[in-house]
């Protein structure tokens, strides 16, 4: 496993959300960063969490943190577990007064809950050998470089470049 880190949301050349999570450690993944497509709404979700934005209202990623705080519980970690078909698969585990607890979850979710409550996000190794693309983007010194080679490259990949 190795753990990452949400390093931005952007939208390919479709117009599908694209979350990028990378390596905390950059000797981890050799360069590695992980596309996961998601949708609208995690998308925002995600965001709202990440640059730390208080929603007027609370959305369903807060009301899952509620949750667990008010049951006494805590998310220890998420793990991006497996791809299969160009599908992204997590699990949430739970610390509750019962013992851990894992929980079957789309990444999404998965990914603005631990953006919430502050738990490390891992991907498996596999995960990011399968599915991982080079992340030359961010080792440019000038930002708007890299986000028009990134940009660039959006534009040319597509989920199923993915699948195994």
């Amino acid at each position: 496993m190795v753990q990452v880190r949400v390093a931005g949301v952007a939208l390919d050349a479709a117009q599908q959300h694209v979350i990028l999570l990378k390596p905390v450690d950059a000797a981890a993944a050799s360069g590695t960063i992980l596309p996961v497509w998601i949708g609208a709404q995690e998308a925002t979700s995600i965001l709202v969490a990440v640059e730390g934005v208080t929603p007027p209202r609370p959305l369903a990623h807060d009301l899952m943190a509620r949750l667990v705080e008010a049951l006494e519980g805590a998310v220890e970690r998420v793990e991006v577990t497996r791809v299969e078909d160009g599908t992204f698969f997590a699990e949430v585990t739970l610390f509750t007064p019962h013992g851990l607890r894992v929980i079957d979850a789309r990444p999404s979710d998965a990914i603005a809950l631990a953006s919430r409550m502050g738990a490390p996000i891992w991907v498996a190794d596999r995960v990011l050998a399968e599915a991982g693309v080079p992340d030359d983007v961010t080792e440019e010194a000038d930002e708007s470089e890299k986000l028009d080679e990134f940009r660039r490259f959006l534009d040319d990949v597509e989920p199923d470049d993915f699948q195994p």
